[in-house]
């Protein structure tokens, strides 16, 4: 009986850390994204990125910018496929 309460409390704090990383991470892409400068420039030309890629092709900032939007992909997927993986299981 107490060994599955305590089952039962580490799941609900295993998905609810999991929710949290998810929603999170899914906000930080959101943002991420919206920094990325498009066809007519974008948020990241507020930040010295759109003189650098009319001179020079790619800066700095976006390739730091490229690398943190992919970071941000992937915890946000393998949070959310480890949550729909857990709540499947129970």
């Amino acid at each position: 009986m107490f060994g599955e309460l305590v089952e039962r409390v580490e799941l609900a704090a295993v998905t609810i850390a999991l929710v949290v990383i998810d929603v999170f991470s899914a906000l930080a892409l959101l943002f991420l994204v919206l920094l990325h400068s498009g066809r007519g420039g974008g948020l990241s030309d507020m930040f010295g990125g759109g003189l650098g890629t009319q001179a020079a092709g790619s800066t700095v900032i976006e390739k730091n910018l490229d690398r943190l939007t992919i970071v941000a992909a992937l915890i946000f997927s393998f949070s959310t496929l480890a949550l729909a993986l857990l709540l499947d299981s129970s």
